[in-house]
């Protein structure tokens, strides 16, 4: 029987447990603090950050929100992030993306204080990650991990197989499955005989943007199927990267869309949150 992995039920999970470290924080003097920069009106990131705003403020975490416009300069944008960096009650700094065109987004986040860098994507968060050191992770990745983590699905000695290359999910999904002991291959939109390699996976995390583009031919039957995507399908309906009416049948476990990964990404950001207001309060 397939297990359909359920993000929302995981993510409510891990978030009464972060509770608990809130408030054991709290009652040390030290309150955990997120710092979140918007720039621009992009209707997507405006959502993704209101989500966020109310998942701190549930969970007791300070969480300040600076909106700035779409107009602003790279050098005034990092003079913000200078000013949080300095700031020692925030613990995490996030810049949402994407930015507007005329700013550099690799400058952007080489900005940001590696410690508190709370997507995971600096060099040096990366460099840790690859290194298998500890340090921050980018969410979603993070979030994956403690799905199969919360459903006893031990990637050791497992091939897992990675559709999607890019630094938020892919590469880091590589290293952390790398870090426990899976046998990793990362293909792409450039992969020749892309679901023949899908067909070997144990564990499958896509991740392309493309809706509905693996099917059950695509994958080994009782795989792990992790389905990244968020897309549209032809009648707008909500839709991941994976068949899931043709998946689920021959998986041994798959995530659904909605209700699998997405929960995850920000829970993992308030974890990581809390874990650096701890490494605060511990000195």
């Amino acid at each position: 029987m397939t297990v359909t992995i359920d993000g929302k039920l995981t993510a409510a999970n891990l978030m009464t447990e972060l509770q608990d470290r809130v408030r054991a924080l709290k009652e040390r003097g030290t309150t955990p603090g997120l710092a979140v920069i918007l720039v621009g009106d992009d209707s997507a990131s405006a959502i993704y950050v209101r989500n966020k705003e109310r998942r701190a403020a549930d969970l007791g975490i300070y969480s300040e929100v600076i909106r700035l416009p779409d107009t602003i300069s790279q050098t005034a944008l990092i003079d913000e992030i200078n000013r949080l960096n300095q700031t020692p009650t925030i613990d995490g700094i996030l810049v949402q993306l994407p930015l507007p065109a005329h700013i550099d987004e690799t400058a952007i986040i080489n900005a940001i204080n590696p410690d508190k860098d709370v997507d995971g994507f600096h060099p040096v968060n990366v460099g840790r990650l690859w290194t298998n050191q500890p340090g921050i992770v980018a969410s979603t990745p993070f979030g994956i991990m403690q799905l199969l983590k919360a459903y006893d699905i031990d990637p050791e000695g497992k091939r897992a197989v990675i559709v999607g290359r890019s630094n938020i999910v892919g590469r880091p999904m590589a290293a952390l499955l790398l870090n426990q002991h899976a046998t990793v291959t990362i293909a792409h939109s450039r992969t020749k005989d892309l679901f023949e390699l899908t067909k070997t996976a144990d564990i499958l995390v896509v991740a392309t943007g493309q809706a509905k583009m693996i099917t059950a031919a695509a994958v080994k039957p009782g795989a792990v199927v992790i389905d990244v995507g968020m897309d549209r399908d032809e009648n707008n309906k909500l839709v991941g990267d994976v068949d899931f009416d043709a998946v689920a049948p021959i998986a041994s476990a798959i995530t659904p869309v909605p209700g699998g990964v997405g929960p995850m990404t920000i829970a993992s950001l308030m974890i990581q949150t809390v874990a650096l207001a701890e490494a605060r309060a511990n000195g």
